[in-house]
C-alpha cells in the first residue's frame, strides 16, 4: 500500500499545479490533482510556494483546514467514485448531483468521509463504509 509522507503529498500537489500552470504534460494522478487545484483558487498562492507549503502548519484549534488534507480527500473521493468503492457511493453521489453542483456534492462526500475516518480513529477500528455511504444518501434524500 502506498503511504506517502507529508512532504511527498505536498510536493505532489505543488508539482501538479506547477505543471498545469506551465502547460507541461501531466500523468496519472497529477491530472486529477491539477484539476482539483484549479477548482480551489484559494490555494493557488500556497501551491506556487513549495517551500512555504512544506513548512506551514494548519491546526484545527486555529480553525484552519489543512489545504493538502482537503485536496487529498478530494482525490480520495475522485478515486472512490471512479471504482464505486465503497459500493453504492457512485449512486449516492449521482443523487446528490440532482440537488447541487458537482463541487458542492463532492464537499458533502468530503464531510461524510472525514466523519467516518474520525469515528474509525476514535474507536480504533476500520472505517464503516456502510455508515459513510448512508450519510451521503441521507444528504441526497435517498436514505
Amino acid at each position: 500500500m502506498f503511504n506517502p509522507s507529508r512532504e511527498q503529498v505536498r510536493r505532489f500537489f505543488c508539482d501538479a499545479w506547477r505543471k498545469q500552470r506551465q502547460g507541461l504534460p501531466l500523468a496519472g494522478g497529477e491530472i486529477a490533482a491539477a484539476d482539483l487545484a484549479a477548482r480551489h483558487p484559494e490555494y493557488h498562492a500556497l501551491l506556487a510556494d513549495v517551500e512555504g507549503a512544506l513548512n506551514r502548519e494548519w491546526t484545527p484549534e486555529g480553525g484552519q483546514m489543512n489545504p493538502f488534507l482537503h485536496l487529498s480527500l478530494h482525490l480520495a473521493i475522485h478515486e472512490q467514485l471512479s471504482i464505486d468503492q465503497p459500493p453504492g457511493i457512485r449512486a449516492a453521489f449521482t443523487h446528490l448531483l440532482q440537488r447541487m453542483e458537482r463541487h458542492d456534492a463532492e464537499h458533502v462526500l468530503l464531510e461524510a468521509l472525514g466523519e467516518a475516518v474520525w469515528h474509525a480513529q476514535r474507536n480504533g477500528g476500520q472505517l464503516d463504509a456502510a455508515a459513510y455511504v448512508d450519510a451521503v444518501r441521507r444528504q441526497a434524500g435517498t436514505a
